[in-house]
């Protein structure tokens, strides 16, 4: 751009930065200098097309002209174990600290469909997330909070669906009609086959859900976010910020194209739409990953499938830092770790923050623990100014060579995925790329030349490779006894006998009849919640109608 385009520019983000909303703060440096809410070039910049402005396409320096001026970003603590009546004390620990939205992590039982007292269960109860049975766990696991107001995460896919019906018939009972509800669910079924592997069937009778359930959040729930799609877990699994990126992202094309196969007008669905990425420790990486990805969503949403508005071509998402990056090994350095991926996160522009406790290697996090990774945000947030300029560092040579390094990466890996499928879309590569293997294979090399790196000290990890001496005593973390297990299944033996089971058995009927034909299974499976129905009752009734997955043994 020359200097009059720059100018023009910089006229347009001004006029929009005057119409909007802003906090009532003063915005100088600790020493009192005034700063201004965004910087950019004096004169003439080539660069300034692919850079912009905040708040203008192509949304790489943010996706409002105020940045955090005009709201920072929501403080949305992942947190679960036990039982529900547990985890409601800690949301509420964390709603008074000062966390301003709430995440759920759920039980490795729940996470698969299964029921608390299935043998299937044994063991795993509560330990790594909260036991959810039936929407009257729902009902214990927001008791007191209202959910017409709070913003809920539900970290969870392969049975996403039956959680979300849940969640409304607690929201009902609450008084609370689905048209009021706000939040995201996880529901990114493509991830659980390339990383996570937490899946109950095929790809396409699960496709099929998130395609109801993206109908019914569009028709009925319209605030509510119905997929955030993840390369949170991709990363977790050993890959680059690139892969994590490019599979992120193309995960994303797929669900588009999934709502436009269903008729659905891309800008009203598409809104409903975002992520979830990691925030990893190379401090400039993760930011300049971050600034490609909503350049990347925004010109394929508008150039390839054809969104006019811009919310439509907003890319939103939450961060959790990393959880890989953790050690046991002298673990109060993970409160430094922390610090610093959630502030490439915030510098990244996030919309949402997750910052991991020091003790999450070992365990759930303790309350302590999780007191000072919600403080971590908050120094972040409240003391270090960072909040006060949007995209302060957009125009770095550096940020911008690496934002365009990721770009040109991600954008090989997508021709690659495409080229994988039989009609050239990016659902058809996705399939055939999770059928094969791919996704895997990619993964699993790059996980394997980091550990190879780490093993031959090019790559050092404080405490675990290099400056291994250390005064740490052992921590106290938190343990989830085995009363837990036998008391949710006492409750929830209560439950089967004091409900109507011939409400039961009708609904589920009715649900696996809709299963069978095309219609919409949300309404029939929000009534199976309401009759109390089962997490594992649904899911096994599914089960039986469309059968298992099992990944393919590859060597």
């Amino acid at each position: 751009m020359d200097a009059e385009q720059v100018e023009a520019g910089r006229a347009r983000w001004q006029a929009r930065f005057d119409r909007a909303r802003r906090r009532e703060s003063e915005f100088r440096t600790l020493s009192g200098l005034d700063v201004e809410p965004v910087y950019g070039p004096g004169g003439g910049d080539p660069r300034m097309e692919r850079i912009g402005w905040p708040g203008e396409y192509p949304f790489t320096r943010g996706l409002h002209p105020t940045g955090y001026r005009g709201k920072t970003w929501t403080i949305r603590q992942f947190a679960g174990f036990g039982n529900a009546r547990q985890t409601n004390e800690r949301y509420k620990m964390i709603l008074a600290a000062g966390g301003d939205g709430l995440s759920v992590a759920f039980d490795m039982p729940t996470l698969m469909g299964r029921d608390s007292d299935d043998p299937r269960s044994l063991g795993e109860v509560g330990h790594c997330g909260v036991a959810i049975d039936s929407a009257l766990d729902m009902d214990l696991l927001f008791d007191g909070i209202p959910l017409g107001e709070i913003t809920t995460s539900m970290t969870i896919s392969g049975p996403a669906v039956p959680i979300f019906c849940m969640y409304v018939v607690a929201a009902e009972r609450q008084g609370v009609p689905a048209a009021d509800l706000n939040g995201t669910l996880q529901t990114d079924i493509f991830k659980e086959y390339i990383a996570q592997k937490e899946w109950l069937f095929a790809p396409e009778p699960h496709l099929r859900l998130i395609g109801d359930l993206m109908e019914f959040c569009a028709a009925d729930v319209p605030a509510y976010k119905p997929l955030s799609v993840s390369g949170y877990h991709i990363r977790e699994a050993g890959s680059t910020a690139a892969q994590e990126l490019a599979f992120t992202l193309a995960d994303g094309f797929g669900y588009v194209e999934l709502g436009l196969s269903r008729g659905l007008d891309v800008d009203v669905f598409a809104p409903g739409l975002s992520f979830f990425f990691d925030a990893h420790i190379d401090f400039f990486e993760e930011i300049a990953k971050f600034r490609a990805a909503r350049r990347i969503w925004a010109r394929w949403l508008r150039d390839v499938y054809g969104a006019t508005t811009e919310k439509a071509q907003w890319l939103r998402f939450h961060t959790q830092t990393a959880g890989v990056s953790l050690t046991a090994q002298q673990p109060y350095n993970n409160v430094v770790r922390t610090a610093v991926e959630a502030l490439a996160a915030v510098l990244g522009g996030t919309n949402s923050l997750h910052t991991n406790a020091l003790d999450e290697v070992l365990a759930l996090p303790s309350t302590r623990a999780a007191e000072i990774a919600l403080r971590t945000q908050q120094v972040l947030m409240e003391e270090t100014e960072v909040v006060n300029v949007a995209d302060p560092l957009g125009g770095s040579w550096y940020v911008e060579a690496l934002t365009d390094r990721l770009e040109a990466e991600a954008e090989a890996i997508f021709t690659r995925i495409r080229d994988m499928g039989a009609d050239g879309t990016m659902t058809s590569g996705i399939l055939r790329g999770i059928e094969d293997g791919w996704f895997v294979s990619e993964i699993a090399e790059a996980a394997f030349d980091y550990q190879r790196k780490l093993e031959k000290g090019e790559k050092r990890i404080i405490g675990v490779n290099c400056h291994t001496a250390s005064i740490d005593e052992p921590l106290e973390i938190l343990r989830v006894g085995h009363e837990v297990e036998r008391e949710q299944n006492r409750v929830l033996a209560e439950r089967r006998a004091a409900r109507d089971q011939t409400a039961v058995d009708a609904a589920l009927a009715t649900m696996t009849q809709v299963a069978r034909g095309e219609g919409n299974m949300i309404p029939a499976m929000l009534d199976a919640a309401r009759a109390e129905a089962t997490l594992g009752e649904i899911c096994d009734a599914l089960r039986d109608e469309w059968g298992v997955y099992t990944e393919p043994a590859r060597f």
